[in-house]
């Protein structure tokens, strides 16, 4: 039964690589025993294991371009509004931050534009960062400690749409100059993670993002205890974030490597965006930075469609690119597509999940809801749409991190379980026309939804479309709608849906905080929390957390927290998936670390260089 319902997606999945070579079983069977041999990175060199870290000993030479694809134009590139992945794989060539984190265990913290690691206090409440001298944004003028003021002010202001970021900054009540390129951050309360939070905001150009100098009078802390209201800058502080809002979204400036040289010509939507290496970059001759990167330009082609971007790698117009898992098992082992490309498999740090809007008539209640993951067959969609290349989940922590829990026990497909519990939440067939019914209200509501996914993205159609298979049959009348990235997200932040799928990415690197997307002053428009899930518990939880410095007490309250998500499922947690990413042979330096790779090691020797 399982083989049959899953038949017709997979013809049609046949149906659209027609023209491509099929995988030789062989060769599967081969990188499956590597696969299951491990859960550690792995690169393969055609069907063999190749070496995870770079032999290199030559000089890296500068040159060349990085063709990467991207599905959809990010939502936009200002850095503090945008949540998007698309927008944060832009923007980390653009912006800097005070500290940087290794990329090997432990994954200290170390400074970029701060000279070290902060000094603290003892009551964890002050943290003070020393400015490095000759730091400069990358139109040449200087980054100095009132531009990182500047930038904390700007996520700091109310009225500008960052509701997602302030919430980490949510303690810091005041700032102070410790000398001329000192800057003492002052806490109300501690944070375990206020090392990595302080050091990690994107330092804005003021001149460039305020020209009229309208934050310049407004206090820090009144934009902190909300004084600025009825103070004399109100106008100031509206007018900018207006402005700020609104006028950054296709135009970006930092103090980062590379740059968006001419907006016009490389910020196209739906086509490009294209980012140059600053050759007066300041960092580049700095002793203990790492390598700010060597290729000339990197460019993230859109292309909505991952069949038609598959054509563009093997047409040799990407550099690199994620296989989706059908790509991987059967059409990317041909001889000429080894003798191209290497692969980097590992397993994602996010997961991918189906939200259902906890605020909809119909999914407000949690039985419901917890039907709704009986009916989704997630292990049959590891198999047969993800062929295995997927672990599921039961939670939003990494599930190798130490705060999984690992307890949980999993919501097996399980029709006959879904059944009861929706009966028992008053759902059946009272009219006889085939599909559930409730009175909700004093009204007759059929138990119909619309499904949201963003177009050019398979894998998310196909968990849509399986799911409204499983539904049709019990009697659930489910729509799969897609749209547009940007309209998606647009009625994703606005929770204008009934259901949608979605992921996440987390750290390996750094332990979770859950804040940002389930605690209740989070569900607001263009705040993460896009389910509306409310629950005072898990408020509790994740406050307490934050302020809780032994690890063993916060592992603790993180499998409290996981249980009670585990009970309402907000969520139904599908899979943390295991990809491949295609790369080009020509380039060097190329280090797989335990959280992935960084691409400005990666260099091409003069012979191999493509682009000029």
């Amino acid at each position: 039964m399982l083989k049959a319902k899953y038949a017709l997606f997979a013809l049609a999945l046949v149906m659209g690589i027609s023209g491509y070579a099929v995988a030789e079983e062989a060769a599967w069977e081969t990188v499956q025993k590597i696969l299951m041999s491990t859960k550690d990175i792995i690169v393969l060199d055609g069907t063999e294991k190749g070496a995870l870290r770079s032999s290199d000993e030559k000089e890296p030479e500068f040159g060349d371009w990085m063709v990467r694809h991207m599905l959809a134009d990010p939502e936009k590139l200002n850095p503090v509004t945008a949540s998007d992945r698309g927008a944060s794989q832009v923007q980390e060539y653009i912006f800097e931050t005070l500290l940087d984190a290794e990329y090997e265990p432990p994954y200290k913290l170390r400074g970029w534009v701060a000279v070290d690691y902060p000094e603290i206090s003892e009551d964890k409440l002050t943290y003070t960062f020393d400015l490095r001298e000759g730091v400069r944004f990358s139109d040449g003028k200087p980054l100095t400690a009132a531009d990182v003021i500047f930038s904390m002010k700007v996520i700091h202001n109310p009225k500008v749409l960052a509701p997602h970021l302030r919430n980490y900054y949510a303690a810091v009540k005041d700032l102070q100059l410790v000398g001329g390129n000192k800057i003492s951050f002052l806490c109300d309360e501690p944070y375990f993670r206020n090392d990595l939070i302080l050091g990690g905001f994107s330092i804005l150009p003021m001149h460039f993002y305020d020209p009229e100098g309208l934050m310049d009078p407004v206090e820090f802390r009144s934009l902190v205890d909300g004084s600025w209201e009825e103070g004399p800058h109100k106008e100031r502080v509206e007018r900018f974030a207006e402005q700020f809002n609104q006028n950054f979204n296709r135009v970006a400036l930092g103090s980062g490597p590379y740059i968006i040289e001419d907006p016009e010509r490389d910020v196209v939507t739906q086509q490009k965006v294209v980012l140059t290496r600053n050759k007066n970059y300041w960092g580049q001759e700095v002793d203990g930075l790492l390598s700010s990167g060597f290729v000339d330009k990197i460019i993230f082609n859109i292309i909505n469609n991952t069949d038609a971007a598959f054509i563009e790698l093997t047409n040799g117009n990407l550099d690199y690119h994620t296989l989706r898992p059908l790509e991987f098992k059967e059409k990317s082992w041909s001889e000429d597509f080894n003798k191209r490309f290497l692969k980097g498999v590992s397993y994602s740090s996010g997961y991918m999940y189906i939200g259902w809007n906890n605020a909809h008539p119909i999914f407000g209640d949690k039985r419901v809801r917890q039907a709704m993951t009986y009916l989704t067959d997630r292990e049959g969609m590891v198999e047969n749409i993800m062929f295995g290349l997927a672990e599921t989940v039961e939670g939003p922590i990494n599930k190798f991190r130490p705060e999984y829990n690992h307890d949980l026990g999993p919501y097996v497909y399980d029709t006959d379980r879904a059944l009861d519990l929706l009966e028992a939440a008053g759902w059946g067939d009272s009219d006889e026309d085939g599909i559930l019914d409730k009175t909700i209200d004093g009204k007759l509501v059929p138990f119909s939804f619309e499904f949201l996914i963003n177009s050019g993205n398979q894998i998310r159609k196909d968990i849509a479309l399986t799911v409204q298979y499983e539904l049709q049959d019990i009697g659930i009348d489910c729509q799969v709608r897609e749209l547009d990235w940007s309209i998606f997200l647009q009625k994703v932040k606005s929770k204008e849906y009934d259901a949608m799928v979605l992921g996440w990415t987390g750290s390996l690197r750094f332990a979770p905080d859950g804040y940002q997307i389930w605690h209740s002053t989070q569900a607001v428009d263009n705040g993460s929390n896009h389910v509306s899930f409310i629950n005072e518990e898990v408020d509790q939880i994740l406050e307490d957390y934050r302020r809780e410095f032994d690890m063993e007490k916060r592992i603790g309250l993180y499998r409290r927290f996981q249980e009670i998500l585990h009970e309402e499922q907000p969520y139904t947690f599908m899979w943390k998936a295991r990809s491949a990413q295609a790369y080009s042979r020509r380039y060097n330096g190329v280090t797989w670390y335990p959280p992935g790779v960084r691409m400005q090691d990666w260099w091409v020797a003069q012979p191999e260089q493509m682009y000029q």
